[in-house]
């Protein structure tokens, strides 16, 4: 007799989930090299109040600090870093020259622009949150300098910890012989290895998970190579030789995606070559002959081809610049303004004007006694309704418990160390933990509470650990109750925004290939580099719809209920575009698609028509003519 074993409901089990892997132990040494001796610096000068404010925009940026290449985190760190010095200053002088009302008024304004750019990516929602953040504290910190002074230490703080990133080498950074390029070499290389799993994994169940591995690999390649002074003349060899390595990549990823999708075992012989040039890769080396596959099949000889073609570019460092994504203006409008970023930036402005609005009245409300860090409770607010930090009931619960915790462990750390070096040695300590804690947004909160509070003592307030408590509390009351709130329009505006461009990157790349099909239309060498830059659209943002569908999932059942339907559009999708691959690699071979390949891809574009008119997503059928 079989045993019922019971399951956590989605919401539940998501708080309860950490992410894991090693240490980031560089990181760890530049957060504790960060917020402390910044603050240190500022004590010993006599300038603390200063000291806070960089401490606070490193910790800020070291919430930021995620593994990834030099590059990439100029862009990571110091777009939001300068997002967060202009909502210093605006913050500043609004709280100097507003009432209580005009600045509820001028919050929700902020909070409408932050929420809706937030939602065109990872690093505009960073600005989005550091902007509101930071404009809720220069209203409502009370500091003796100008809201220029304020800035430019917010900016110093900041730029202090990318100084770190950028000039710190990191564990096996010399390796490949250049440490500048540790990150960029790791990912193009995680790129080999994971078609090298795919390969293996042919012909099983296993195939969807390291094709989808494949996709997240090739996504972090693609963003370790789109930093400043990686362009399209890259400036140096070492340059030069990863955007080539990159480049090889990509037609190998397309002959073994087709291999998978055709579903049929291969030899291990297949996947030794793309392993000997990930080794290449992170050591900086020569190739050395590569074991050729049996070119038995179109998908085979392709990757024979593309085996092929790394060589000859490893050795000469030649290849086409495609690490940047083709977005255009009108597309990243369309993010801002559209279903998803209108819902966003509406959540975010009810939050954040709802709680700057409570803060305020909480503040001059006679009964309620001294209030005076208002501004905790926007701030915390901001937090709590960025969709993109994890489900709703997720973040309140884990901000709940984090902060208690870490409001808790500050109260008896606060008894005992001396002040200020006590304090000071607080916040080094706590810096160095959250590069760890970020795998747990409890985690996360707990630390990050420890640190806000050790500030604050040290810039001569008086302990406040039952007010962060209570602050917190009630900005999890408030986001709650707007987050179920309903939004004008169709509810789920994020998820459906996600499989829109998920539907349209698609639709490109079909009508790609079936151009490629036309025998009236002349093929240039030049289509197949189109071909691949659409394929890696295609893919990308399959996964960030994939993303934001497990993330709505997990949500309240009235929450996850808006978006019913689409995890069933995302498969139809994701079918779609291997088969595109897979008829693009037979293209390459034979010239022409089959009968069997255009009846595969109508059937999958009439499927896909009944479930996008089922959750309210209706685009054109691609015509299959030619």
């Amino acid at each position: 007799m079989s045993r019922h074993v019971p399951t956590l409901p989605p919401w539940l089990a998501h708080t309860l989930r950490a992410q894991r892997g090693p240490v980031p132990w560089s990181a760890v040494l530049r957060g504790a090299l960060a917020a402390g001796p910044l603050l240190l610096v500022a004590v010993l000068v006599g300038r603390t109040s200063l000291g806070v404010v960089s401490a606070i925009a490193a910790m800020l940026a070291g919430i930021n600090d995620r593994p990834g290449s030099r590059r990439v985190s100029v862009q990571r760190l110091g777009v939001p870093a300068l997002a967060g010095a202009g909502g210093l200053l605006l913050g500043t002088y609004a709280g100097q020259h507003a009432d209580a009302v005009m600045l509820t008024v001028l919050f929700t304004l902020v909070g409408l622009v932050a929420g809706s750019l937030s939602a065109v990516g990872t690093v505009a929602s960073g600005a989005g949150t550091q902007l509101l953040v930071a404009s809720a504290i220069g209203a409502g910190m009370p500091l003796p300098e100008p809201g220029w002074q304020r800035a430019l230490a917010f900016l110093a703080g900041a730029g202090w910890l990318l100084a770190l990133r950028l000039l710190l080498p990191t564990p096996g950074a010399m390796a490949g012989g250049d440490y500048r390029f540790d990150g960029e070499r790791d990912a193009v290389a995680a790129v080999y290895d994971a078609v090298a799993e795919l390969l293996d994994a042919a012909g099983s169940q296993a195939a969807t998970a390291r094709r989808a591995g494949l996709t997240a690999a090739l996504d972090h390649a693609q963003d370790a190579l789109a930093g400043p002074r990686l362009r399209r003349y890259a400036s140096s060899a070492a340059e030069r030789r990863l955007h080539a390595q990159y480049a090889a990549a990509l037609p190998l990823a397309e002959a073994a995606t087709a291999l998978a999708w055709a579903g049929e075992a291969v030899t291990g012989r297949a996947s030794e070559g793309p392993r000997r040039l990930a080794a290449a890769v992170r050591g900086s080396t020569h190739t050395g002959p590569l074991p050729a596959p049996h070119r038995s099949a179109p998908a085979l000889r392709a990757l024979d081809d593309a085996l092929l073609h790394a060589a000859e570019a490893f050795d000469h460092a030649k290849g086409s610049d495609l690490h940047t994504r083709r977005r255009t203006a009108g597309a990243l409008l369309r993010t801002v303004f559209g279903a998803g970023g209108r819902e966003y930036g509406l959540r975010v402005a009810l939050c954040f004007g709802a709680s700057a609005a409570v803060a305020q009245a909480l503040h001059h409300a006679r009964w309620y006694g001294q209030h005076e860090h208002w501004y905790w409770l926007p701030a915390t607010a901001v937090f709590l309704v960025k969709p993109d930090l994890g489900p709703l009931a997720s973040r309140v619960l884990c901000r709940a418990a984090g902060t208690v915790l870490g409001a808790l462990v500050f109260a008896g750390f606060a008894v005992v160390l001396p002040r200020p070096e006590g304090l000071i040695a607080l916040v080094a300590v706590s810096g160095a933990l959250i590069p760890v804690a970020t795998r747990h947004f409890a985690a996360q909160t707990a630390v990050v509470t420890v640190l806000v509070l050790a500030l604050v003592m040290v810039g001569g307030e008086p302990q406040a650990s039952a007010g962060r408590i209570g602050e917190t509390l009630l900005a999890c009351a408030i986001v709650l109750i707007v987050g179920h709130l309903p939004m004008p329009g169709q509810r789920g505006g994020g998820v459906r925004a996600r499989l829109a461009a998920a539907g349209d990157a698609a639709q490109a790349y079909l009508e790609h290939v079936l151009r490629e099909s036309d025998a009236r239309v002349v093929r240039r060498p030049e289509d197949r580099a189109v071909r691949w830059t659409l394929r890696r659209e295609a893919y990308r943002t399959l996964a960030e719809a994939r993303t934001a569908i497990s993330l709505n999932a997990a949500e309240l059942p009235a929450l996850a209920r808006q978006a019913e339907g689409a995890d069933e559009v995302a498969a139809v999708l994701e079918r779609l575009v291997d088969t595109t691959t897979a008829c693009a690699v037979h293209l390459d071979d034979t010239g022409r698609l089959t009968p069997e390949d255009a009846g595969r891809l109508a059937a999958l574009l009439a499927e896909l028509a009944g479930h996008r008119e089922r959750v309210g997503l209706r685009r054109p059928e691609i015509p299959l003519a030619g």
